[in-house]
């Protein structure tokens, strides 16, 4: 770890590397039931035999509602006072009621229609992504505020990211894990695959709220308590909405949520169709061998991906966090490409090839994004002289989810779009597996060129944001 402590970083400004891997921890969790709460959907198409079109929006909706939430939360945490601190009883609590929620979400009836299958589901989901906005939003406004300096914030991220990615691990083997002759059926394995990520999300979730402490505990705007109940509901309301329409101001930072919406959202939405593509155009609809290959696939990013968050942070240190995107997204945008010619049925070892270079993307994205947020957020107090990391990372994650709620939704239909049929099993057509083919390669190429473009013209610096720091101090 030692040449992760230049860079003219001083002492006091510094996160001991335990402390890191507390925040990273955090990290693993809230990867770990994002990608459980979009990997595992599948199930309702191929265990309950639900419509595409109906997944698609059982997994938009709740996130509808979730993004929603955020920057409410958001607010709550940035103005909470209490002997704990501003975030971590969030953290805490939260922690535990995204997984008891998560749990109970897919102990589904067998014997359920699909009308009270999408009404149960849909009810167990909203729930769940609001215990999931409680823990999540105050632990991304807690990495923003717990060092001031320019390269140490990239260097938390890569650890942060790092661990995060641990989630990635574990994820791309669900499919594999819920199809084991020790269940019943897919069904089965999905309400036991549930059962565990909830214990290990409530078990590895609380430690960051245990083991940190906040830097900015006192920071809340100030009481209304001599107004009346009404008056303290209206400014509370008021004050809300001014912070929300300040942040929404700030141009680096709508530069920033425009091209994660662009990266992440691109992925989204074609996140059904590489596990499609390698079901029914590389393995003819077989699960088993699909699985074991979906598995490795994954495997092979995520192992890929530690490399890229420490290469990003690193080439973020070294050359400026707007340079390192355009070189990792780069390489992931090729990576995309190349699935067009390795996606082979004649020769599906193929498909691993792709897979490290398509770690650069979200590998890189969510180690150099944070970062920046955190330095928008100084930019933000010496305008305005509020600490508001809560609202700024609740609008973040609210952009990238209403993108990711309508990219999931929108999965669906171009899933119908093509001519997919779950009933013909391996028996698709020629055309429905061309047009998957086309939107799992085209779709993220576009997103991610767009990405690129934007971040060209993204202006905070780090000698501009070393400025800033320099007269915050004064």
């Amino acid at each position: 770890m030692k040449g992760w402590k230049d860079r003219a970083t001083a002492e006091a400004d510094r996160v001991s590397f335990p402390r890191m891997i507390a925040y990273g921890l955090g990290g693993f969790t809230n990867n770990l039931l994002a990608a459980a709460s979009g990997g595992m959907m599948v199930v309702l198409n191929l265990g309950y035999g639900m419509n595409p079109a109906l997944v698609g929006l059982l997994s938009a909706i709740p996130r509808f509602t979730d993004a929603a939430t955020d920057p409410v939360m958001g607010y709550i945490s940035d103005n909470t006072q209490s002997r704990w601190g501003r975030r971590r009883p969030f953290i805490f609590v939260g922690a535990i009621l995204a997984g008891v929620f998560f749990a109970a979400l897919w102990q589904l009836p067998r014997d359920a229609g699909e009308g009270l299958l999408f009404g149960l589901f849909l009810a167990g989901s909203l729930l769940f992504f609001l215990g999931y906005t409680v823990f999540a939003t105050p632990w991304v406004a807690l990495g923003y505020e717990l060092t001031p300096d320019y390269h140490e914030r990239t260097r938390l991220m890569g650890v942060q990211n790092f661990f995060s990615q641990c989630a990635y691990l574990i994820a791309p083997w669900f499919l594999w894990f819920m199809k084991l002759d020790f269940f019943t059926d897919i069904r089965d394995g999905a309400s036991s695959l549930a059962i565990l990520v909830g214990v290990a999300c409530i078990a590895v979730g609380v430690l960051p709220a245990i083991l940190l402490r906040e830097r900015f505990r006192n920071t809340a705007a100030g009481s209304l308590e001599t107004a009346s109940r009404l008056e303290r509901i209206s400014g509370e309301v008021r004050r809300f909405l001014k912070g929300f329409a300040q942040s929404l101001r700030n141009r680096p930072f709508l530069k920033l949520c425009g091209a994660t919406f662009l990266v992440f959202n691109g992925f989204q939405l074609i996140a059904a169709f590489q596990s499609y593509v390698i079901i029914y155009y590389i393995f003819a609809g077989d699960l088993g061998s699909a699985g074991y290959y979906i598995g490795l696939f994954g495997t092979i990013a995520t192992i890929s991906t530690f490399a890229v968050v420490a290469f990003a942070a690193w080439l973020g240190t070294a050359v400026g966090k707007r340079h390192a995107f355009f070189v990792c997204i780069g390489i992931s945008t090729l990576g995309y490409a190349l699935k067009w010619f390795c996606y082979d049925p004649a020769n599906p070892v193929l498909l691993l090839l792709p897979a490290p270079l398509l770690a650069f993307g979200l590998g890189s994205l969510f180690t150099l994004m944070p970062s920046m947020v955190a330095d928008v957020c100084d930019l933000d107090e010496l305008e305005t002289g509020e600490r508001r990391e809560g609202m700024y990372g609740s609008i973040y994650w609210w952009v990238v989810k209403l993108g990711m709620a309508a990219a999931l939704a929108a999965g669906g239909f171009l899933l119908n779009f093509t001519g997919f049929d779950v009933s013909l099993e391996g028996d698709q057509t020629v055309s429905a597996l061309f047009w998957m083919r086309v939107c799992d390669v085209v779709i993220p190429v576009i997103t991610s060129l767009l990405a690129i473009a934007l971040v060209a013209s993204y202006d905070l610096s780090e000698s501009k944001a070393r400025e800033i720091r320099a007269r915050l101090g004064r």
